[in-house]
Parts: C-alpha cells; structure tokens; sequence
C-alpha cells in the first residue's frame, strides 16, 4: 500500500502534516505525537525579527471552532535557526517553514536566510498586513500576490508554498495569480475573518476586535475551496481548514488536495495528526486502494 506523495519534487511518506501556527515547531507536542508518524512539520510563523504579537485576550471558543488573534508572535528567525531547525533534524520528517513579514524586504530576508539550512520547503504567509498596502493582506490582491511570489521565487532555494488566504472574492484569482508567479504549490485555506462578542459585557471579546475562525465550521467553505482551486490549477495543493480526523482529511483529498494538514484539533486532542494518518491507511485496506493517488481529486 503505497501512502507516498509528492509536492514539487519532495517525497513525503504520507500526506498528513500539522498546520502553521497550531504546533510551534513540534516541540511542545513531541511528548504525544511520534513526529516520525507525521509527512511533515509545518512551523509557526517565522519572521526577520522577534514579533510580540496581538495584546489579550487573544483566543476564543466559537461554536464548531475557536477565533485566533495572536498576531504571529514569533521569536524572529535568529533563534529558529539556532533552536527550532535542529530539533527537528532529529526526526524522519520533511520540514516546513512558515514566513511571515511586513514589507516583501521582511520575507525575502528570511526566504534568504533559510537557503543553506536544510529544510525541505517554505510557505509563505500571505495573510500578513502589508504595511506598505494600508494593512491589506498581500493575499487579497492578485497584483500583491503576484509580486510577493515573484520576489519570493526568485530568492528561494528551497520550493515555494503559498499558504492562501479565503477572504477573497474569488480564491480561484489567487490562486492563478500564485501559479503564474511560479509558485510550486498552494496551501489553504488559512482562516476566516471572524468575530465575538460578550452580551453581558457588551464588549469584543477579543483585544484586536476580529481574528481568524478555525476548526470543524470552516470545513465545508475550507473542501470547496480546494474544489474549484484544483479545477483552476495544474500545482499541487496542501488543503487545510477544520481536519479532525481521517474522513475529513478524505474530503481534502477527494476534492484535489494531494496532502492535509491538521490545525485547530491539535489544541482539542494533540494526538490528531497521527490518528488521520493511520485512518486514512484503514480506509485505503477497507477499500482495497492499493496507491493513494488513485484517491486524489477522484471525486464524482
């Protein structure tokens, strides 16, 4: 039975990963899950510089998911190199690098300085406000995504991912944006713009007023938007937005996605990347599929 699969020339042996930002860089989470189990580690945002993040409250529990505004707090890329990068050397699993930054100068640094240092991909953040846009994110305009992924591209070593963001019009714009940039391949769906409110208090319930929804009520938005991004695209897509276990993952699949990556449900049961990969293995013997790639955007 083979679980292998292939993103722009990187073999993963199965195609379950974490997502940015729910699981630092495996550390914390190494005491429950096997990192050896998983295809890769996906690591939180990484930036030129530490970032402190949103100020708190700065998380909330919303019906079927939770609503985020951490900010990408960071402690910048010197101490990723010098802690994070080693730590995960240690495992038999790909490495991916999440980027995040201000200005295209923010990303390209990091994109620079993670050139000679092993890790297999990176994929770029594009739900980072554009300083230099008025704080729109470089993922909600074609032409700012079309230039960060060209700048990007041209100083990376390593494959490029554009992680897309869904509070667009129309995803599939980006998405051929991203592609005719070069990108290798897409990553989504990042989170919905949300919001909470206390009654009683009659105050947000969030510090930054909105965040970013995630968990089991983005799943239906998250499979249809690597539906209609699959049908739009000739690369690879990592899809992502409410996975909490193997059937939903399945879904991805199913839609076009060639891998997915488990974010919110880490926090709910940390041992949710290992129980996907081994579900999907069941699933393949309970129906006899031989190849996973038979399973990839074979839905009718």
């Amino acid at each position: 039975m083979n679980t292998k699969v292939k993103i722009a020339g990187v073999e993963f042996k199965n195609p379950v990963m974490t997502a940015s930002g729910t699981f630092g860089s495996g550390m914390e989470y190494s005491e429950f899950v096997d990192l050896n189990r998983l295809g890769a580690v996906v690591t939180k945002g990484v930036a030129s510089v530490p970032w402190e993040g949103n100020p708190t409250p700065r998380i909330a529990e919303t019906y079927g998911g939770m609503l985020n505004a951490i900010g990408l707090q960071n402690p910048g890329i010197d101490v990723f190199i010098e802690r994070d990068i080693p730590f995960l050397k240690k495992f038999d699993t790909r490495i991916i690098v999440n980027v995040c930054g201000k200005t295209v100068e923010d990303y390209l640094d990091v994109v620079e300085r993670l050139g000679d240092t092993g890790v297999d991909m990176l994929e770029i953040n594009v739900s980072c406000p554009n300083v230099k846009e008025g704080a729109i994110a470089f993922g909600q305009k074609a032409d700012s995504l079309y230039a960060i992924t060209s700048a990007v591209k041209k100083k990376a070593r390593q494959p490029v991912i554009m992680k897309l963001s869904p509070n667009v019009t129309d995803i599939t714009e980006m998405a051929r944006a991203a592609e005719a940039a070069g990108a290798d391949a897409l990553s989504m769906i990042n989170t919905l713009t949300g919001m909470k409110i206390d009654v009683h208090k009659r105050k947000f319930v969030l510090a930054n007023r909105t965040g970013g929804l995630s968990g089991p009520a983005v799943k239906p938005v998250a499979v249809r938007m690597v539906y209609q991004t699959a049908q739009a695209v000739k690369i690879p897509i990592i899809g992502m937005g409410g996975i909490a276990n193997a059937e939903d993952a399945l879904e991805f699949l199913l839609a076009g996605a060639t891998a997915v990556a488990v974010g919110a449900m880490n926090f709910a049961n940390p041992y949710t990347t290992v129980e996907v990969a081994e579900g999907i293995e069941d699933y393949m013997k309970q129906y006899n599929i031989e190849d996973i790639h038979s399973l990839i955007g074979s839905v009718e």
